[in-house]
């Protein structure tokens, strides 16, 4: 692919504050949807403005230790909610749950810094045998398969309006998008997402002031009620200002709990690093496993997971969003994801940012999803036009993720949840080994 900003690339400063913004824009619907997941389960009071605060300073963190040469986002990780539900759920009162939260982290983190040490030593390529693009092509393209079901659902969410003013924002929000990237100049090319989503936002505000003025409740799709009383400036209720006094609370039967919980999930999520790292290395030309290299990655994930943690109480991963807005865009400047960590402390802090974050309808949210799972799916397709589907052992593997990963193969031990796209992986690379001595047919 033909970047417009490479990664060493510095776009002008005004242009960089539009790149930052759309990024943001990107990842912020899954990066405060993990602790909105969390309170409705555990009763807890996670924050949108701390996790956005903790993702930026994760993600300054991960700049820091790749050297800005791996140009992605890190946001709350979906795949810790079950760990973060056991931390509450194991703790002997609230206070002690998010504490629960930040030594769960620390662990998983310390998964991060172990396997960065193996890989400094052993190298990286025993990896590429291990999961070769006859695997990590059909895992990138689950990731943004499995997350169909979410973008459509956002698509037609009317928040209590109706479900077809909903399609018609999100779909407005689409169409724009994908003009903008396709027929716009230069410029717009850089920045399709913050026009789609103004026009969404735009026609979903018409619809509201036409359904207030004819007192038709199924056009109101938009909910206001953020910017009433917001203030100006707001500290965000950290998770180690909510767990005071819980710390003395924590015990080793609660540690073990911790444990359990969040160490092997770190496993899985370092095969989704793997992943989302091959698949930013086929959209930058640049293989990143090798240049920063793999164990600056992990360091810089693992330790902003604890970062994130320590702040808004959700560990931290690479968002498959970020790098299709580099694809889409072509734009992988580190300038641009260094704008963007800056821009979510900045939202954080200030109320009527935040607020307005909060009023983006979800269903212009899903129409911009679309676009974005979609081009997560179709970067894994490409990755499989350079293996030979004519080899069983090849169809087999690919065949086994795509199918497991669709139908949403879930495997739970206690705790630990293992999710559709490690289940999908494990089985892949299973497969794969297993028929490794397949012989070659003259």
């Amino acid at each position: 692919m033909k970047l417009i900003y490479g990664i060493k690339d510095k776009p002008k400063t005004g242009q960089v504050f539009l790149f930052a913004l759309q990024q943001l824009l990107a990842i912020m619907a899954a990066t405060i949807a993990v602790p909105a997941v969390v309170n409705s389960i555990t009763g807890s009071a996670l924050t949108a403005s701390a996790a956005l605060f903790g993702a930026g300073c994760g993600s300054i963190i991960y700049m820091l230790f790749t050297k800005s040469s791996s140009p992605v986002f890190l946001g709350s990780s979906f795949a810790f909610i079950g760990s973060m539900c056991s931390a509450f759920g194991g703790a002997a009162s609230m206070a002690a749950g998010y504490w629960g939260l930040i030594i769960g982290a620390l662990m998983a983190g310390l998964v991060y810094v172990i396997l960065a040490i193996v890989i400094k030593f052993c190298g990286v390529k025993w990896i590429d045998r291990l999961m070769p693009p006859v695997i990590i092509g059909p895992t990138v393209a689950i990731i943004g398969l499995s997350l169909a079901g979410n973008a459509v659902g956002d698509l037609t969410n009317g928040a209590g309006g109706s479900t077809y003013v909903a399609l018609v924002c999100g779909l407005v929000t689409l169409a724009v998008t994908m003009l903008a990237s396709s027929y716009g100049k230069k410029g717009i090319k850089l920045v399709p997402f913050i026009i789609g989503i103004l026009a969404g936002y735009l026609v979903a505000t018409i619809f509201y002031f036409i359904g207030k003025a004819t007192d038709n409740p199924a056009l109101i799709v938009i909910n206001y009620s953020a910017f009433v009383d917001c203030g100006v400036f707001a500290l965000p209720d950290f998770s180690f200002m909510l767990g005071k006094g819980g710390l003395s609370q924590v015990n080793g039967s609660y540690l073990l709990t911790l444990f359990s919980a969040y160490v092997p999930v770190a496993f899985v999520v370092f095969a989704e690093h793997l992943a989302d790292h091959k698949n930013l290395s086929s959209i930058v030309g640049v293989n990143l496993l090798e240049e920063p290299g793999l164990t600056r990655t992990l360091l810089g994930d693992g330790i902003g997971s604890i970062a994130g943690a320590f702040f808004g109480g959700c560990p931290n991963t690479t968002y498959g969003e970020s790098i299709a807005t580099v694809a889409i865009t072509r734009n992988a400047s580190a300038v641009s994801i260094r704008g963007a960590a800056f821009a979510c402390i900045l939202f954080s802090l200030f109320s009527p940012l935040v607020a307005f974050l909060e009023t983006i309808p979800t269903c212009v949210m899903g129409g911009v999803c679309v676009a974005l799972y979609g081009f997560i799916a179709v970067s894994g397709f490409k990755m499989l036009q350079s293996v030979d589907l004519n080899k069983n052992r090849n169809l087999f593997v690919a065949s086994i993720i795509f199918i497991t990963g669709v139908g949403g193969l879930v495997v739970t031990f206690g705790a630990v949840e293992i999710r559709t796209v490690a289940c999908a992986l494990i089985l892949g690379i299973l497969a794969n080994v297993m028929l490794s001595k397949e012989k070659e047919e003259t």
